[in-house]
This record gives structure tokens, sequence and C-alpha cells, in this order.
């Protein structure tokens, strides 16, 4: 990848979020054929990346990795290569609606709960009345309901497949299921973005944004997804990278 920075082996973009709206913009707009697959890459998924060997495979073939988190954004400063911003999911959800909306563009929405998934989608047509929705369904099924929802989504053809099942499972869901992903020109993994649309969890408060402390304030306030690992001991990841990542290079540098 170009105009990227090596972290713990992970290669992020150093796009801004409007760069990285552009890109897409540009690749929906003349790359109908060819899937992008881009990936929202926090400091938990840096350090699983370190021994999960699918999850590796992944992120070598990702088209773009964004920095979702201020740790990737600290440690590409120490490293003396300043990414500008944080790239993250729901930003990038945001902004492709916005622009989907001027563009006329195609939404897939697959992920969380059925009620959750309805309310966002619903939400969704209300405040972008251009945008397309091509199709939609929970983040719960069976082995047979996935064949029906991979040729639902085949059939559609969405400009833009957006998954909200958690990561690194729906980049392992995508990879999976890369080759039956006809026809969609992105798609990515957007976290628990459909459940703050849908107002089941709240958005993060500004002072919180203020102080990069988005991650605590969702350890504190947002509820595990049954079957999900508990949120503390995925933020167990947070020190390992901190350490790895900033602070053992400060001591070696």
């Amino acid at each position: 990848m170009t105009g990227t920075i090596n972290i713990l082996g992970v290669p992020f973009s150093k796009l801004t979020l409007n760069e990285t709206v552009h890109q897409l913009g540009e690749h929906i707009q003349t790359e109908q054929s060819k899937l992008f697959h881009l990936i929202t890459a926090n400091p938990e998924i840096t350090i699983a990346h370190q021994t999960d060997q699918m999850l590796q495979t992944i992120i070598k073939e990702a088209d773009l990795i964004t920095p979702d988190g201020v740790g990737i954004v600290m440690a590409a400063k120490r490293k003396g290569e300043p990414i500008a911003e944080r790239v993250t999911g729901f930003d990038l959800l945001l902004r492709l609606l916005e622009r989907g909306n001027e563009q006329g563009w195609s939404f897939y929405f697959l992920g969380t709960d059925e009620v959750t998934n309805h309310k966002a989608v619903e939400e969704i047509r209300s405040r972008y009345p251009n945008v397309v929705v091509a199709g939609r369904h929970n983040g719960f099924f069976s082995d047979e309901e996935e064949t029906s929802i991979l040729k639902d989504i085949q059939q559609s053809k969405p400009n833009v497949l957006i998954l909200a099942m958690g990561a690194p499972y729906s980049d392992k869901w995508i990879y999976k299921n890369k080759q039956k992903l006809e026809g969609v020109n992105v798609v990515f993994g957007v976290g628990g973005s459909l459940d703050v649309i849908a107002g089941k969890v709240k958005p993060t408060p500004a002072i919180w944004k203020t102080f990069h402390l988005e991650w605590l304030h969702r350890l504190l306030t947002v509820p595990v997804a049954k079957g999900q690992k508990s949120r503390w001991r995925r933020q167990s990841a947070l020190p390992k990278f901190f350490y790895q990542a900033i602070i053992k290079r400060s001591c070696a540098g």
C-alpha cells in the first residue's frame, strides 16, 4: 500500500477522513467490478493480528486500513511519521451516507440484532432520503440463511455493503465470502455504529472525545452482545499495544 505507516506489522493509511471518502467515492464511480475491502483497525485488532494467522492474511490483502484509535495516531507520531487524524468506521459510514444521498448510491446493512437493524435502517431512510437501501439483515443467521443473504447481496449489487457484526468477525466474514460478493463496490465493518444510529447506544459525549476516551465510555456504558468476549477482557489489548508500539519504542529510541 502507498502512503502508509507500519505499526506492529499493520500498514495504516495516512489519508484523512475526507481523503478516504474521496478515494472510496472514486472507486464506486470508476471501478464498478472490483470489490474494495476497507478495514478500520484499532489497537485491539493490531495486537490480535500478531497471533491470528487468518487476520494476518486478511490485513495483507485488504485494500485500505484506516487508523481507528488514538493509540494508532500516537504510535505514528512516536515513529516520526504522523497520521493527521483517526478515521473510524462510524465517521466513514456517516460521510458515505451523506455522499450517497447526493449521488443516489445503494447500501446493504448486515449486522446487529433484528430490532436495532430495522430501526437503524429506518433512521437512515429518514435522514438520507436519496440513499437506496438495497437490503438489510440482522447479524444472527444460520448457514442456510447465510446462503440466502449472499444471494440477496449478489442480486441487489449494493454500492456499499456495511457489516455490523463486531471486529474482527466482520472482516473474517468478508474475507471468507469475497468471491460471493459480486457486484459490491465497497465493503467494511462499522462495529456498533448501527446501534448508535438506532438509538440503542448513546453517542459518545463531546467531553470524552476531547480527551480521546471514547474507548473508556464504551467500556463503561455499552452492553456486550451475547457470545462476545467481555469488553474488559477485550480492552486488555490496550496496555499491550501501548507497551509494544509506544513505550518499548521510546525506550529503544
